[in-house]
């Protein structure tokens, strides 16, 4: 036996939308919602030539509750941009549209949206969040005319016979019932009548042939968002690698010049006084022999009666200086 992926739009629609599907989104909604409900009315019903003309447009499930309250409940399968802005957008739409131009506004009734996605939305671990019109601080309510919630079928990853209620038995449906070959035993009634209604074997060619199509067109929408994401991340990768090899050339020419001016200045002050004290002993040894030819001089002029100028000629000495050296 073969049943539908649940997750896809047309699935759920047919499951949940379906004109015979009354009890089914009755026991659907009275666990997601934590609500009483008795009795609802489903709006724009699951119709196979109908949607064979939609072509790519996303479909939802929409019922009035016996309280007049409107639901809206979609299956998303794919994230993207701008999604929860959309989900709020679609939601006040529905809300605003129940009036004709006249209308009094103690007519409008509230509207639940109900999103059922297929992907992590946010940064807790619990699978379902309901939002409301609350005030910041004191968290006192608006008013309750709109309701939004959220199940995240990533995060409930229960087995069948790990589900603690009638609830996570219905999250369990819609994740899992693709992948099962036979309905499960001991399951409640509206489940069991859920899994017959997504049995192929209960469709016609031209029903399973819709459902197969838009399975695809949806798995090849998802392949498509995952391509350009690698080829994102591929790009934004070569290009951090092509700034950073830029920046990085340029400050290791900058802490190569740093580096290279600190150095240079070491070996230069090193060579530099090495060169100094070479020039320094020369040039001391040089004036020490000078002071010796004048001091022998001297001896020649006092004690062997020798001339300055014979003497300066002699010892190739200054005359200037040797004169001034003997006074």
């Amino acid at each position: 036996m073969k049943f539908l992926d649940i997750k896809t739009d047309y699935a759920f629609k047919k499951v949940f939308g379906s004109e015979n599907s009354k009890d089914i989104l009755l026991s659907f909604l009275n666990s997601m919602l934590d609500l009483d409900i008795v009795d609802l009315t489903i709006e724009d019903p699951y119709n196979v030539p109908k949607l064979q003309g939609m072509k790519d447009t996303a479909v939802d499930v929409k019922a009035t509750l016996n309280d007049t309250t409107k639901v809206i409940i979609e299956m998303q399968i794919l994230n993207h941009d701008g999604f929860e802005s959309r989900i709020l957008y679609n939601t006040a739409k529905n809300y605003a549209n129940q009036l004709d131009v006249g209308d009094k506004y103690h007519l409008l009734n509230p509207v639940i949206a109900l999103t059922i996605v297929n992907f992590t939305m946010f940064d807790f671990e619990k699978y379902k969040s309901t939002f409301k019109l609350l005030e910041k601080d004191n968290f006192t309510r608006y008013k309750d005319d709109i309701e939004l919630v959220f199940i995240e079928l990533p995060k409930m990853n229960k087995e069948l016979n790990e589900c603690a209620n009638i609830e996570e038995r219905w999250i369990y449906f819609i994740k899992n019932a693709r992948k099962l070959d036979l309905v499960p035993k001991d399951i409640d009634e509206n489940l069991l009548k859920a899994f017959h209604i997504a049995s192929t074997a209960n469709m016609s060619k031209d029903e399973i042939e819709l459902q197969e199509k838009r399975e695809e067109f949806l798995f090849i929408q998802k392949n498509s968002i995952e391509k350009a994401k690698r080829d994102g991340e591929k790009q934004g990768l070569e290009e951090g690698m092509r700034v950073g090899l830029e920046k990085g050339m340029e400050k290791g020419l900058e802490q190569g010049m740093e580096k290279g001016l600190e150095q240079g200045m070491e070996k230069g002050l090193e060579k530099g006084m090495e060169k100094g004290l070479e020039k320094g002993l020369e040039k001391g040894l040089e004036k020490g022999r000078e002071e010796e030819k004048f001091k022998n001089a001297c001896i020649m002029v006092e004690e062997f009666g020798l001339t300055p100028e014979d003497i300066s000629q002699k010892l190739d000495l200054s005359l200037k200086e040797l004169l001034q050296y003997l006074q």
